[in-house]
């Protein structure tokens, strides 16, 4: 079967393409580098051509309000249009726990707003939605440092790894779509604070976290279930001390 990842060189898609291709299947990494945009609509035509399935692990370049709301919009729907075109059976498309309810930020406004492009569209589909990846946390501590101490919510998460998201997407992809969502998190949930100090013990770096209930986090102030799956989602198998492990 030919599968197109969208954002087939990234974190997630380089992991899913090589996952594909070892179950015998032919995946197409599709992005920029690979002369496949999305955005433009460069290639897409002759990637998709004898897809059955399209993967769409692709993210914004730039993330201030309106730049990530015109990728995620016109992404989706040069795909979608292309995938009518080229007979595609099954739209996949990777989102994010918690998505709506986080509306007073701009991203996941956009990631909403990609959703509902996809559910109103012709293409069979599923959705989805992972919680934060573990591989973030280093990013997640900078965003919230000043000087020698980084400010982060106390909220709850339950991030999972990437391998774990790859792996579940891979069984996904090669199954029906279920024109639904599905939700995927890792096996183990605490406050986000307490996962990025445990983070930057781990890799000997001297910041200290400052737990702070009303501390950001893409704009929005977080809750215990702002970010945190619901009933009854895919876990994931790799814990943090795991990841943290391998690294």
């Amino acid at each position: 079967m030919k599968i197109v990842v969208i954002g087939g060189t990234g974190l997630i898609g380089s992991k899913l393409v090589k996952l594909l291709q070892q179950r015998g299947h032919e995946a197409v990494a599709a992005s920029p580098k690979t002369g496949i945009n999305a955005l433009t609509g460069e290639g897409l035509v002759e990637a998709l051509a004898g897809a059955q399935v399209v993967v769409d692990v692709a993210n914004s370049p730039a993330f201030e309000d309106k730049a990530v709301l015109h990728f995620f919009e016109t992404s989706g729907r040069n795909l979608l249009a292309a995938e009518a075109a080229a007979g595609v059976q099954h739209h996949v498309a990777l989102s994010i726990v918690g998505t709506e309810r986080l509306q007073s930020s701009g991203y996941f406004r956009a990631k909403l707003a990609q959703e509902a492009l996809i559910e109103a569209g012709q293409i069979p589909y599923t959705i989805v939605r992972a919680t934060q990846f573990l591989e973030f946390l280093g990013g997640i501590a900078q965003g919230g440092t000043e000087g020698p101490t980084t400010r982060l919510s106390t909220a709850h998460l339950q991030p999972i790894a990437a391998d774990d998201v790859a792996a579940a997407m891979a069984d996904i992809v090669l199954g029906a779509p279920l024109n639904g969502m599905v939700e995927l998190a890792g096996p183990e949930r605490a406050s986000l604070a307490t996962l990025v100090q445990r983070y930057l013990r781990a890799t000997n770096d001297p910041r200290t976290v400052v737990p702070d209930a009303k501390a950001p986090y893409f704009g929005a102030v977080l809750d215990d279930q702002s970010l945190t799956p619901g009933d009854n989602p895919r876990l994931g198998s790799i814990t943090l001390d795991a990841w943290l492990a391998r690294r």
